[in-house]
């Protein structure tokens, strides 16, 4: 049984940085476009704006080992508001990956913890307030 993963880019002013990654067959390693998520989706009127800020890309399996470096090497015209949001099919919720130092780290969010778990690139990330864990 296949594993899927979302993983949601959000960044300023980053249009020419990421329209290569919404192209098909972008790279061999991960075949499907990310998409981009127009703002004007949410005026009722389609239109795209011009500006941008956000990507969404689903993985069937757990086959975009590299992904996150990849995105860390492009050069994001302002890293300081590069967030990437990455839920794994047995994560409870999305964590978040900032650029610091030129890097792509996670950011440790309140009230959660990650394990590592062999068929998922990232671990499982868990709520430790949740009744359900």
């Amino acid at each position: 049984m296949g594993r899927t993963s979302e993983i949601i880019v959000l960044a300023r002013s980053a249009e020419e940085v990421m329209e290569p990654l919404t192209r098909q067959g972008w790279n061999t390693e991960w075949p499907k476009p990310f998409i981009r998520i127009e703002e004007g989706m949410f005026d009722n009127w389609g239109r795209p704006h011009g500006a941008c800020f956000t990507w969404v890309i689903q993985f069937d399996k757990a086959l975009w080992h590299g992904l996150l470096a990849h995105l860390e090497s492009l050069a994001w015209p302002d890293p300081y508001s590069v967030q990437v949001l990455v839920r794994d099919q047995d994560d409870h919720c999305f964590g978040l990956w900032m650029i610091y130092d030129g890097k792509l780290v996670e950011v440790p969010l309140p009230r959660t913890e990650r394990e590592p778990f062999g068929s998922s690139v990232t671990g499982i990330l868990s709520r430790t307030d949740s009744p359900y864990t």
